[in-house]
C-alpha cells in the first residue's frame, strides 16, 4: 500500500490499486469517532451515450438517477433501511458526471462498509419495483420543472450549448424514464459500476489496511472495460442564444449570467483553471469585489448574488446570478466590470486578499468528511490531486486571472437566462 505524505497541510493518503482496477484511498484522522465512507462510479446524467465492445449505445436520459434510487433495493429488504439501522447515516446523489454512494458512523464502521460494497455491487430489479419508481421520480421531476432556480439554471445551459447534454436534466423527463426497464437498468450498472470505473475513499479513524481487505473481499474480482462517452460535437465559445426567458410564479426576476470556458484535458490543468476560474469570478464578482458593492449598492442585487465555475461532461462554464429587479442592468454592468479587468489587470490587493481566504478555505475543508472524499474522488477520476490545491494556488499570479478572464468571459460571449413574473393587473 502507498502512503503519500503533503508537509504543506499536514496530510496523509493511504492508497491501492485492487487487481479489479478499483483505486482505493483512505485518509486516516486519528481521534476522531466519526468515521466516513465514499464509494462512487465515474456515471453521471450526462454519460448517456458511450462507446463499448467497439459500438456505441445510446440511453435514455435520466438512467444514472433512476439507478441511484434503484440500487439501495436488495434481494432481503433494502440497503438503506440495513444501514441506518446499523447506526450509520447513509445518503446517495446523482450528479452530471458522478454518482455516489457514502455513509458516516460512529459504530460499526467496518460492518457498514460491507453494506455498502455489497449492495452498490449487487443489483436488483424487477419490472414491478421498476414501474413503481417511474411514477415516483415522475413526480419528483415534475416537481423540480416548476422550481424557478432549477427553470433558470437549465434555461442558461440551453442558451450556451447546442449539443452537450448538460442541456438535459440529469432526472431526465417523465417520456424519458417511461424508456427505462431493468434490462436498461442491469445493461448500464455492468458498464459503469465494474470497479475500474470506480473509486472508494475512507476518512477518519480506520486501519488503511482493513478497507482494502474489505474491498479485496467483497467486490468483483476482475476488472471490466470502461467505456469511451460521447458528449456531443466541439462547440465554440459563442452561445447558442444570447437572451432567455421564461415567465414563473416569482415575485421577483431570477437570472443567471454565464459564459463557456476553453476546454481543459484531464489532470493538473484541469484542476489549475478550476482553482484559477474560481478566484477569477470572486475577483470580479464576489461580495468583495467592487461589482457586488456596486450591484449591491443600487439595489439592483441582495445577498443571495453569487459566481462560481464549473465543469463537467466535457464542458467548462462560469456562471453568476440571483435575483434582481432589473436583471439586464446586472447583465451589462458584469460585462463591463469583465472587460475592464480583462484591459486593466486586476487590484493585486484585492487579489491577495481573496486568493489567501481561498487558500483558507482549501484547508477548512479538510476538516470536513464529506468534502474530503468528494473531493478526493473527483480528482481521481479527472486525473488529478485534489491535496494539491494548495501547492496550485500559491502558484497563481494575478496574469493567470486576468487571463483567463480575457479568455473565458469575453463580452460576446456570455448568455443570459430570466424568470421573471407574470404581469399582474
Amino acid at each position: 500500500m502507498r502512503n503519500k505524505g503533503y508537509d504543506l497541510i499536514r496530510e496523509q493518503v493511504f492508497s491501492e490499486k485492487l487487481e479489479n482496477g478499483l483505486s482505493v484511498f483512505v485518509i486516516p484522522k486519528r481521534g476522531y469517532n466519526k468515521s466516513y465512507a465514499f464509494f462512487a462510479t465515474d456515471y453521471g446524467g450526462a454519460d448517456r451515450r458511450f462507446k463499448l465492445g467497439g459500438n456505441w449505445i445510446d440511453t435514455p436520459m435520466g438512467v444514472a438517477h433512476f439507478l441511484e434510487h434503484k440500487m439501495f433495493d436488495t434481494k432481503d429488504g433494502n440497503a438503506l433501511t440495513d444501514l441506518s439501522a446499523n447506526g450509520a447515516s447513509p445518503n446517495a446523489f446523482t450528479s452530471s458526471d458522478i454518482t455516489a454512494y457514502h455513509f458516516e458512523s460512529t459504530e460499526k464502521f467496518e460492518e457498514n462498509l460491507e453494506i455498502l460494497l455489497s449492495f452498490v455491487s449487487i443489483p436488483y430489479f424487477t419490472p414491478e419495483s421498476v414501474q413503481k419508481e417511474q411514477g415516483i421520480i415522475g413526480q419528483e421531476i415534475r416537481m423540480t420543472e416548476d422550481e424557478p432556480d432549477y427553470a433558470v439554471y437549465y434555461g442558461l445551459m440551453k442558451a450556451l450549448y447546442k449539443h452537450n447534454p448538460l442541456r438535459d436534466s440529469v432526472a431526465g423527463t417523465v417520456e424519458s424514464i417511461a424508456q427505462i426497464t431493468a434490462d436498461t437498468l442491469y445493461n448500464c450498472h455492468n458498464v459503469f459500476y465494474n470497479p475500474s470505473n470506480m473509486v472508494l475513499c475512507v476518512t477518519g479513524d480506520v486501519d488503511p489496511e482493513k478497507i482494502v481487505a474489505a474491498a479485496r473481499r467483497i467486490l468483483p474480482k476482475e476488472p471490466g472495460e470502461v467505456p469511451q462517452r460521447d458528449y456531443g460535437p466541439a462547440e465554440s465559445q459563442v452561445p447558442e442564444t444570447k437572451r432567455a426567458e421564461q415567465k414563473m410564479e416569482v415575485s421577483i426576476p431570477i437570472f443567471l449570467m454565464g459564459a463557456k470556458a476553453v476546454p481543459v484535458k484531464d489532470g493538473r490543468d484541469y484542476f489549475r483553471q478550476e482553482l484559477v476560474g474560481a478566484l477569477a469570478l470572486d475577483i470580479l464578482a464576489g461580495h468583495s469585489s467592487p461589482l457586488y458593492l456596486q450591484l449591491y449598492g443600487q439595489g439592483l442585487v441582495n445577498s443571495g448574488f453569487s459566481a462560481a465555475y464549473e465543469s463537467a461532461a466535457g464542458a467548462f462554464y462560469t456562471m453568476a446570478g440571483g435575483e434582481s429587479s432589473d436583471p439586464d442592468k446586472v447583465f451589462k454592468l458584469y460585462k463591463a466590470e469583465a472587460k475592464r479587468l480583462a484591459d486593466r489587470g486586476v487590484d493585486t490587493t484585492l487579489f491577495d486578499r481573496l486568493k489567501k481566504a481561498m487558500t483558507g478555505r482549501q484547508i477548512r475543508m479538510l476538516n470536513s468528511f464529506d468534502s474530503i472524499c468528494y473531493n478526493y474522488a473527483q480528482g481521481y477520476f479527472r486525473g488529478y490531486d485534489a491535496y494539491e490545491a494548495v501547492d496550485i494556488l500559491n502558484a497563481v499570479t494575478p496574469e493567470d486571472v486576468v487571463s483567463f478572464i480575457r479568455t473565458n468571459l469575453a463580452p460576446d460571449n456570455l448568455a443570459l437566462s430570466i424568470i421573471s413574473p407574470y404581469q399582474t393587473a
